[in-house]
């Protein structure tokens, strides 16, 4: 998870996993799928929160909390860019896509 905090603490200074957890109702580990989801959905055509509720089965109204609570869409964009300009994204959703 320390790379994605990394890449959280890029976009917005009190998002981290942990707390989006803690504020969302949700396991870390399934904040840390929601973010990465979000985060490839961005990138792709459609709804962003859809998409992302389909590929991981979690709530939409869970979705949009993550996505308020890291800066809405602006810090969302932000973070797909950093996923695929650090090459994460390949590392972080190639972990996460074990859960699917």
């Amino acid at each position: 998870m320390s790379i994605l905090n990394g890449l959280l603490n890029q976009v917005s200074d009190t998002a981290t996993v942990q707390n989006l957890a803690a504020k969302v109702g949700l396991t870390p580990e399934q904040v840390e799928q929601a973010v990465a989801a979000l985060g490839q959905a961005h990138a792709s055509d459609g709804d962003t929160v859809t998409t992302a509720a389909e590929q991981t089965g979690l709530p939409q109204d869970k979705l949009n909390e993550i996505v308020g609570h890291i800066g809405g869409e602006g810090a969302l964009a932000r973070f797909s860019s950093l996923l695929q300009q650090d090459g994460a994204a390949g590392s972080i959703l190639g972990s996460v896509s074990k859960f699917f």
